[in-house]
C-alpha cells in the first residue's frame, strides 16, 4: 500500500465553488453554506486509509455539526474503473457508516482539481468567509501502525476555528490512497 500525501495548498485561499449531487440525487453547492465554517473531506468507499477512519468521520460529523460546523464529503474517484466508488455504493456506504453529512460525487473530477485534493482522505477546513485555515491529516493513525484513531489534528483545527482562535501553526499532510484519476485527467 503506497501512500500519497496532501498537496498542502496555501492557507487563506478562497474555497472553490462546487455544485455536486449527493447520494439522494440532490444538488449541494458551496453557496448552501454561506457565512458558516465548512469542512470539505475528499474520501471514497474502497480506500483502506478511509476505511480505517470511517467510524471517526461519522462521530466527528455528529459532534461538530451540533457545534455549528458544516461538513461535506466528496468522492472524486473514477467510478468506471473503481465501481465500488460509484453513486449507488456511496449511498450504501453513507447509510452503513452513519454519515450525517452530504456525500457528494465529483464525476468530472473538476472539484478535486480545484481544491488541490491529492489523496483519500484529504481534509480542508474553511472559516465563515470560506478562507482556508487548515489542510492536513485527521491524526497520526494509519492502517497497521497501531496508533489509535482519535482525530486529534483535525479536531484541534476545528476547535480553534469554532472558538475563534488562530489556525494551527503546525499542520501535517494527510496520507492515503491517491485519487483515482480518469485516464488523461490527472492534474498537472
Amino acid at each position: 500500500m503506497v501512500a500519497t500525501g496532501s498537496t498542502m495548498i496555501q492557507l487563506g485561499l478562497q474555497a472553490p465553488e462546487f455544485s455536486l449531487p449527493d447520494t439522494a440525487g440532490r444538488t449541494v453547492s458551496l453557496s448552501d453554506f454561506s457565512d458558516v465554517p465548512l469542512l470539505v473531506m475528499f474520501i471514497c468507499n474502497h480506500c483502506p486509509f478511509v476505511k480505517h477512519i470511517a467510524a471517526e468521520l461519522a462521530d466527528l460529523g455528529h459532534e461538530y455539526q451540533a457545534r455549528g460546523l458544516r461538513i461535506v464529503a466528496i468522492n472524486s474517484n473514477d467510478a468506471e474503473k473503481y465501481a465500488q466508488d460509484g453513486p449507488e455504493q456511496m449511498a450504501d456506504e453513507a447509510k452503513a457508516r452513519g454519515y450525517s453529512f452530504p456525500y457528494l460525487f465529483d464525476e468530472s473530477q473538476d472539484v478535486a482539481k480545484a481544491y488541490g485534493a491529492a489523496c483519500t482522505p484529504d481534509f480542508f477546513v474553511y472559516d465563515g468567509d470560506h478562507r482556508l485555515v487548515y489542510r492536513g491529516q485527521l491524526d497520526d493513525s494509519r492502517p497497521g501502525n497501531d496508533v489509535p484513531v482519535t482525530g486529534a489534528d483535525l479536531r484541534a483545527a476545528l476547535d480553534a476555528l469554532i472558538e475563534g482562535r488562530p489556525p494551527l501553526s503546525e499542520q501535517k499532510p494527510s496520507m492515503g490512497c491517491n485519487i483515482k484519476w480518469k485516464p488523461g485527467n490527472e492534474p498537472g
